[in-house]
C-alpha cells in the first residue's frame, strides 16, 4: 500500500485580537496622534478669536496655518533618509519633545510674526510624528488588524474635538487664546513621559539589510514606481481638510449664525459621534474590504461637502447633524486608505515611505490652505465669501483620488496574490524534494 503524501505545514492562524501589549501601544499611539492633531485643530476654532485679537487678515491666518504645513513637509523630506536607521521609539520621543516645546512657544506668542515662527518650529518637529506612529503600527500589527488599528488611532481626531477643542474654547473664552496651547503642552509632556516608560524599543527593522547611505535610501524610496500612486493619492486626500477646516469656525459664526459660545457644543457632539464611528469603520475595512469602505466614504463626503458649503443660517442641532455625517464620510475615506497604504512599502522602507508621505501631505495641505485663503474673502458684514468654491475644489480632488485608490488597491491585491502563491509553492517544493 502506498504511503500518503507528506502533509504540508499549515499556515499559522492570523491573529484575530490584540495582545495586552498591543492594546497599550495602540493607546499610546492614539494619544500622540491626539496631541499632534489637537495642535492643528486648535488653530481652526480659535481662528475666530485669534484674527481679531491679533488684528490679522484671513490671508495672514491662512499663512500661519500653512507655515506649520510647509515646515512639517520640509522636515519629513529631511528626515526620510534617516527614518529607518534608528529605533523608532527613540526617533519618536526626539521629535515629540521638540513638538511640545514648539507648542509652548505658540502659547507665548504676542505678535503675528512670533506666532508664525512658533508654528514653523512646531511643524518641524510635529510633522514627522504621524509618520513614525504609522511605521510603528505597521511593524507591530498584521495587515488583517490594521483597519482596526487605524480606526482607533484616528479616533484621536475625534477626541481632539470632544476633549481638546471644547476645553480649548472654554479656556480661551475664560482667559485668552494663549492658555489652550500652554495647557496642551503640559498634557503632552506628561504623555511623552508615559510613552518613554511603557513602550518597548521598535528596532526589528534594524536587523535587516540597510542602504549604505541615508541619501540613497531616500532616493530609492522616492523613485520606487509603486509608491508614486500612494504619494499622489495622499496629496489629493489632504487637500480637502486643509481647505475646509482652517476657516470652519469663522464660517459657522459669520455665515451660519452660530454663536461663539455654542461652538464648543458643536465640536463636542460632533466629536462624540466621530469617536463612535472610528472603530466601526476600522472593523468594516478589515471585514468588508478597504476599497469598498473608501468608496462609501468618498461618495458620502462629496455629498456632505456640497451641502455644508451651501448652508445658510441654521440651528445648532442641524449643524451638529451635518458635521457628524460629514466627518463620517471623511473618516470612511481616511481609515481604509491608511490601512490599505500600510501594505505598500517594504519593511526596510516603512519609515522613509511614511516620512515622505507625511511631507507630501503637509506640503499639499499648505498649498491648499493658501489657495483657500485666496479663494475665501471676508465681507464687510463678517461673512466669508466664495466658500462654495472651496467645496467644488474638494469634490474634484476627491473624485481624482478615488481613481488612484482603485489603482492602488488593484496593485496591492496583485502583489499580495503573488506573495501568497510564492509562499504556497515553497513548502510544496520542499516536500517534493
Amino acid at each position: 500500500m502506498s504511503q500518503p503524501p507528506p502533509r504540508q505545514p499549515a499556515s499559522p492562524p492570523a491573529p484575530a485580537e490584540f495582545t495586552g501589549y498591543q492594546k497599550t501601544v495602540v493607546g499610546l499611539l492614539a494619544f500622540l496622534q491626539f496631541a499632534v492633531i489637537l495642535d492643528f485643530m486648535l488653530m481652526s476654532p480659535l481662528g475666530a478669536v485669534i484674527m481679531p485679537a491679533m488684528q490679522i487678515t484671513p490671508q495672514q491666518f491662512g499663512l500661519v496655518v500653512s507655515a506649520y504645513a510647509f515646515s512639517a513637509g520640509a522636515s519629513g523630506l529631511l528626515t526620510a533618509g534617516f527614518a529607518d536607521r534608528f529605533d523608532r521609539k527613540r526617533l519618536l520621543l526626539f521629535f515629540y519633545s521638540g513638538f511640545v516645546l514648539g507648542t509652548v512657544w505658540c502659547g507665548l506668542a504676542q505678535s503675528f510674526e512670533s506666532l508664525l515662527i512658533a508654528r514653523i518650529v512646531t511643524g518641524l518637529f510635529g510633522g514627522v510624528i504621524g509618520s513614525i506612529t504609522l511605521a510603528i503600527a505597521t511593524d507591530l500589527f498584521a495587515p488583517q488588524l490594521r483597519g482596526r488599528v487605524m480606526g482607533i488611532i484616528q479616533t484621536a481626531f475625534a477626541a481632539s474635538q470632544v476633549l481638546g477643542i471644547p476645553i480649548g474654547l472654554y479656556l480661551s473664552n475664560s482667559w485668552n487664546w494663549h492658555v489652550p496651547f500652554l495647557a496642551m503642552a503640559a498634557l503632552g509632556a506628561v504623555g511623552g513621559i508615559v510613552v518613554s516608560f511603557k513602550m518597548q524599543p521598535v528596532d526589528g527593522h534594524l536587523k535587516l539589510k540597510q542602504e549604505h547611505t541615508a541619501w540613497m535610501h531616500l532616493y530609492h524610496t522616492i523613485t520606487e514606481p509603486r509608491y508614486l500612486t500612494a504619494f499622489a493619492t495622499t496629496a489629493l486626500l489632504m487637500t480637502g481638510g486643509f481647505m475646509l477646516m482652517p476657516f470652519s469656525s469663522a464660517y459657522l459664526v459669520g455665515n451660519l449664525g452660530i454663536d461663539l459660545h455654542h461652538l464648543p457644543t458643536v465640536y463636542l457632539v460632533t466629536g462624540l459621534c466621530t469617536i463612535a464611528f472610528g472603530p466601526l469603520i476600522g472593523r468594516a475595512a478589515d471585514k468588508v474590504g478597504k476599497f469598498r469602505v473608501f468608496v462609501f466614504g468618498a461618495v458620502l463626503s462629496i455629498i456632505m461637502v456640497l451641502i455644508y458649503t451651501h448652508l445658510g443660517p441654521v440651528t445648532v442641532p442641524m449643524i451638529v447633524l451635518v458635521n457628524a455625517v460629514l466627518f463620517l464620510g471623511i473618516f470612511s475615506r481616511m481609515i481604509p486608505f491608511q490601512a490599505l497604504v500600510s501594505s505598500v512599502p517594504a519593511t526596510t522602507q516603512r519609515g522613509s515611505f511614511n516620512a515622505i508621505s507625511a511631507s507630501i501631505q503637509q506640503l499639499s495641505g499648505g498649498v491648499a490652505s493658501i489657495v483657500a485663503g485666496h479663494i475665501v474673502t471676508l465681507g464687510a458684514d463678517g461673512r466669508l465669501q466664495h466658500f462654495d468654491v472651496v467645496g467644488y475644489v474638494i469634490v474634484g480632488t476627491t473624485l481624482l483620488a478615488s481613481v488612484l485608490v482603485w489603482r492602488l488597491n488593484r496593485d496591492v491585491q496583485a502583489r499580495a496574490a503573488i506573495l501568497a502563491a510564492a509562499a504556497h509553492a515553497s513548502p510544496a517544493n520542499a516536500a517534493g524534494r
